[in-house]
């Protein structure tokens, strides 16, 4: 199996608040084949899919549960400044800052918001990667 990531699904209460936090909040661009009952962004060259959480679980045949499903979602950006415009926004459209944006441990600057649904996002600026100008991070 190729090491790849082309779909992040994220299973949202209500799919039109959620839609509107990335469209409108974020300024997302809904992509081809969106529709009333998912929506697709294209994002950085892999795919960000909403969909119902109740048909995301009965699809995958698991029960929907509560708290902190062990991931998160982030976006590198090229500066500190990026970073703290980036939280700034998210909270704007309606996200819930969750980590304000600091020095981290591993030398880069980085903070926290929910989605939402509360899914947490990072953004991050990590000064040992290059963001190139389409916005794919370069690691080698």
């Amino acid at each position: 199996m190729d090491p790849r990531i082309t779909v992040v699904t994220l299973g949202v209460r209500d799919l039109a608040r959620s839609r509107s936090f990335y469209e409108d909040g974020l300024g997302w661009r809904p992509a081809k084949g969106s529709s009333g009952d998912i929506v697709f962004f294209s994002a950085g060259g892999i795919v960000l899919a909403l969909y119902p959480l109740a048909e995301l679980a009965k699809d995958a045949q698991v029960e929907v549960g509560s708290g902190f499903g062990g991931i998160a979602l982030a976006q590198n950006v090229r500066s500190p400044a990026e970073v703290d415009a980036a939280l700034v926004a998210a909270v704007a459209a309606g996200g819930k800052l969750l980590k304000p944006a600091q020095r981290v441990f591993w030398g880069g600057y980085s903070g926290y918001f929910a989605d939402p649904d509360g899914y947490p996002w990072e953004v991050a600026h990590n000064p040992h990667w290059e963001v190139l100008d389409d916005g794919r991070v370069k690691l080698e």
